[in-house]
C-alpha cells in the first residue's frame, strides 16, 4: 500500500502525489473504505479519489532513474499500435492510455504520427480523435520520462524528439 507523499502513476492522469490515505468524508463508495487522495503533479488543481482495494485503473510506481534510458533505447524498435477496425480505434487508444505502459504509449504515438503523415500526403487534415490522443499520449509518456530524468515539462517534447532523432 502506498503512503502519503509517494509519487505514483495513475491511469491516464499520469504522475500524481498521494496526499492522503483513508476513508472519505464524501458519500461515495462503501462506508469506511480506504481511498488514496491523489493530486496531479502537472495539473495541481486536479484531485482524484482512488479506492485502495479493487482498483480498475492502473496505479504503479514511476520508472526508476535507469529505466527511461532503457525505454528511450527501445522506442525506435517498439512496434506501432495496430487497430484492426476503425470502430475500435478510440477504445484501443483509450486502453493504451489507461494501461500506463511506456512502450505501448510509444507504439500509440508512432501509429498516430504515421496516420497524420499519411493524411497530410493525401491533402487531408488529421482527425480530431487522432490529435487528441496524440497529445494525451505524448503528455503521459513525456511527463513520466521527464519527471524521472529531471527534464522540465515544457522542454520534454523537444528533448525526447531530439533523443529519438526526429
Amino acid at each position: 500500500m502506498y503512503q502519503a507523499g509517494d509519487i505514483v502513476i495513475y491511469g491516464a492522469q499520469g504522475i500524481c502525489r498521494i496526499e492522503a490515505v483513508g476513508p472519505l468524508e464524501l458519500p461515495i463508495g462503501p462506508p469506511g473504505a480506504l481511498y488514496y487522495t491523489l493530486r496531479s503533479y502537472y495539473r495541481p488543481e486536479l484531485v482524484i479519489y482512488a479506492p485502495v482495494e479493487g482498483r480498475a485503473i492502473v496505479l504503479r510506481d514511476p520508472l526508476t532513474r535507469a529505466q527511461p534510458e532503457e525505454v528511450l533505447r527501445d522506442l525506435l524498435a517498439v512496434p506501432e499500435l495496430q487497430v484492426q477496425a476503425e470502430k475500435q480505434r478510440e477504445a484501443a487508444y483509450r486502453g493504451v492510455l489507461h494501461g500506463c505502459d511506456c512502450r505501448a504509449l510509444a507504439g500509440l504515438i508512432k501509429a498516430l504520427r504515421r496516420r497524420r503523415a499519411a493524411r497530410a500526403r493525401q491533402g487531408r487534415r488529421p482527425t480530431g480523435l487522432d490529435d487528441r490522443y496524440l497529445r494525451l499520449a505524448e503528455e503521459q509518456l513525456y511527463g513520466e520520462l521527464g519527471y524521472v530524468l529531471g527534464v522540465a515539462r515544457a522542454d520534454a517534447p523537444a528533448y525526447f524528439r531530439a533523443r529519438l532523432g526526429e
